[in-house]
């Protein structure tokens, strides 16, 4: 019976001495006293009585979120700050000897390192400035946490929170430049919209100058064509008459045609000609034209025109270019055919 119970016994401490870390864990061993070794992840078996498992340490990254720390800024403005750090243990030994308590020490040299950052600084560069005093932070403590088997990874300012006080004249500062800021906008907007509405007229005055610059560039060549034809049509009927070979006898009946249109009532000059034998012929019409006889008082009436013209295409809502077009047309077509009749 006592041999079981030994037997018994000595199986419990051997299985009690058989210790399994598991991952991302680390345990500090000591031997009567004094540091043995630190197990890593695995099995492993230590020696009953005087071998002692000291510390059970997570080597995973540790998220430590410590209370808002009272900071007075360099404008004497006391604000809170809330801040977390990202911190690892990369060496278990040191984690356990370094220091008493890391994580208590590590939440004070924190606290003392934002009164030393943000006291240097005023308020509004503080509140501006929080991924500069991250990376200061994070210097700071990760060289004051290496003896202590500490690495920071990264620290961030959670809130920074003012006095009420300043955050009634923070909020009325932010409403009077966001005014500000609109009433610049509207200015902007109706300075863009009058300079664009000045830039429309003056591209249609300049459109409309040059429409009427090629009307009139194109009545003026239009006038001169169509002297040009007047002109050529007068030399072509110059030309058939020469062509004809018209005898005197032709040549006398004009000229008394062109007497008598002379004195139709309305000439004040007399006109002889040069061919004395003609004079008797032409007796009558210079007795008329001289008021002999038969006395006719002088027509001064205006000569009624020998044609017209009208254009289909003239209406009353037409441009005064347009209708200036018109009217040169209708003179250039009568004077034509006014023409036309006396070469015939």
């Amino acid at each position: 019976m006592i041999s079981i119970i030994v037997v018994l016994l000595i199986l419990f401490l051997f299985v009690s001495c058989i210790k399994i870390v598991p991952q991302e864990h680390a345990y500090v061993i000591e031997r009567l006293g004094k540091y043995l070794c630190t197990w890593r992840a695995g099995l492993h078996f230590k020696v009953p009585i005087i071998d002692n498992v000291i510390n059970k340490i997570s080597l995973k990254e540790q998220v430590l979120d410590f209370p808002p720390q009272p900071v007075i800024t360099k404008d004497n403005v006391s604000v809170r700050v809330d801040s977390v750090v990202f911190a690892k243990v990369f060496d278990p030994k040191l984690y356990t000897y370094g220091v008493e308590n890391p994580i208590a020490g590590l939440q004070n040299l924190s606290a003392t390192s934002l009164r030393s950052i943000i006291g240097g600084m005023e308020l509004d560069t503080t509140l501006s400035s929080r991924e500069q005093i991250n990376e200061d932070m994070e210097v700071i403590l990760d060289k004051a946490t290496d003896s202590w088997g500490l690495k920071v990874n990264r620290v961030e300012l959670k809130n920074i929170i003012p006095p009420e006080e300043i955050e009634e004249v923070m909020t009325k500062q932010m409403r009077a430049e966001r005014e500000r800021r609109q009433t610049v906008l509207e200015a902007q907007a109706h300075k863009e919209s009058v300079v664009s509405r000045a830039e429309g007229d003056k591209e249609a005055k300049v459109l409309a100058a040059e429409a009427e610059k090629e009307a009139r560039i194109a009545l003026a060549a239009g006038e001169a064509e169509s002297i040009r034809l007047v002109y050529e049509a007068q030399a072509q009927g110059l030309e058939k008459l020469k062509e004809a070979n018209i005898n005197e006898g032709v040549l006398k009946l004009k000229g008394l045609e062109a007497l008598r249109d002379i004195a139709d009532g309305r000439a004040t000059k007399i006109f002889m000609p040069t061919d004395l034998a003609s004079i008797v012929s032409n007796l009558g019409v210079a007795s008329e034209a001289l008021g002999i006889g038969d006395y006719t008082e002088i027509d001064k009436s205006p000569i009624p025109g020998k044609g017209s013209y009208n254009d289909s295409c003239l209406k009353n809502t037409s441009s005064k270019v347009t209708k200036e077009v018109a009217g040169t047309n209708a003179s250039i077509q009568v004077d034509l055919e006014n023409r036309r009749e006396d070469i015939i």
